[in-house]
């Protein structure tokens, strides 16, 4: 049980500091347990609203915040604006609760333009804050407020919430980390999806943990891996007993910490398309989640239409609509010919697209091209619609 000073216990017992801490933690983990922590401080201090200002308003940029009191949003994380160049708790000591008459008498709060304007018209009068900085930088503004007609906090208040400062500031780091992590593995997944590379996290039974769209897209197909009661197989019985024998191997490579150890399969599949590429990796025994041993399997389907961006091949490369349309299908492996169809073009159109394309790009061969447009960036912008179109409207004229 967390240990605090007789002053403090006149305002909480010591078990519901505690409850109101497990709160807290909570609230690091998970955007919405903000609300049930702010809610639980203002029953505490008996205030009429408690905010935790994440990020303060830059120039035109929306500040970040969380409010819990009579007010729209009340609770969730929202943009909203917050007037900081005129609200006069600002460039206060880090760490150090204080109150309206530690910074000016009340006198000169209710004369303020600021308390006019914006706490009176909510019932706004007492004051407490405090901003908590973090380790490695940053800011977050904690308010607690009470109405008109009703006592300043008192000397046990202050003390009650300087003893929450350095659990604000830990949770809130943690929350700031959990939040950039997820941000990072969001970017690479996308960056992964970007590059037609299917994906799938596979726990010890084949059963899927996470997989990305494209790998989704492969497994309802089911043309060379399928699901079968959950579990990823191949479809044909010599490829799906490889298929385990690898993923048994990388398991034991898992629990030896050994993530150097791959291993590459060749799936048929019964469309008779090229086989599918597997490269089958390791998760160190450290990094499962839950003690669970897991396994990432990444899937190339050699075949498959390649996910470019059409705007990011005129912008590189200055081609127009129309040779940018013809540039993406010769990329996808069609025939100048089959090309041509494909858009509803002639033949000859074709060709003088083409012409058009090698005196900007300085190849002379298809080839040459396919591999300048595959190997350039390009390949990692996202796909993108309407080009066709574009095209046939501009031959068209």
């Amino acid at each position: 049980m967390t240990k605090i000073s007789q002053e403090q216990a006149t305002v909480v017992p010591a078990a519901a500091y505690d409850s109101l801490l497990g709160e807290l933690y909570d609230a690091a983990l998970d955007d919405h347990s903000w609300s049930r922590f702010l809610g639980h401080v203002r029953e505490l201090f008996r205030a009429n609203y408690v905010t935790l200002i994440l990020r303060a308003p830059v120039g035109s940029d929306k500040g970040l915040m969380v409010v819990s009191g009579d007010i729209e949003g009340e609770g969730t994380i929202t943009y909203i604006a917050y007037p900081r160049a005129e609200t006069p708790f600002v460039n206060c000591q880090t760490n150090r609760v204080f109150t309206v008459t530690d910074l000016m008498s009340y006198s000169t709060w209710l004369e303020s333009d600021y308390y006019q304007r914006y706490c009176q018209p909510q019932r706004v009068l007492h004051v407490m804050g405090v901003d908590i900085a973090i380790p490695g930088g940053g800011v977050f503004r904690f308010r607690i407020t009470r109405p008109d007609g009703t006592q300043d906090f008192s000397r046990a208040e202050k003390l009650l919430c300087s003893s929450l400062i350095p659990h604000m500031s830990r949770a809130l780091q943690i929350h700031n980390l959990i939040g950039h992590k997820e941000s990072l593995n969001a970017l690479y997944a996308q960056t992964i999806g970007r590059l037609a590379i299917a994906t799938m996290v596979l726990d010890e039974n084949g059963g899927i943990v996470e997989a990305n769209q494209i790998a989704r897209d492969m497994l309802q197909a089911g043309d060379g891996l399928k699901l079968v009661g959950g579990r990823v197989e191949a479809n044909y019985p010599g490829d799906n007993k490889r298929l385990y024998q690898a993923l048994r191997g990388a398991q034991t490579a898992g629990r030896s910490n050994d993530g150097n150890i791959a291993e590459a399969l060749s799936i048929s599949r019964p469309s008779g398309q090229v086989s599918l590429g597997l490269l089958i990796e390791p998760v160190p025994e450290s990094d499962w989640d839950d003690g669970k041993p897991c396994v990432v399997v990444y899937v190339r389907d050699a075949v498959g239409r390649s996910m470019l961006s059409t705007a990011m091949t005129r912008q590189v490369f200055g081609f127009t609509p129309s040779e940018s349309a013809l540039a993406m299908e010769l990329a996808n492996g069609l025939s100048l010919e089959e090309a041509a169809s494909s858009l509803g073009i002639r033949r000859n159109t074709a060709r003088a697209h083409l012409r058009a394309i090698f005196s900007k790009t300085g190849v002379r061969r298809q080839t040459e091209l396919v591999r300048l447009i595959l190997n350039s960036v390009v390949s990692l912008g996202q796909q993108d619609g309407g080009v066709e179109t574009e095209a046939r409207e501009e031959n068209d004229t």
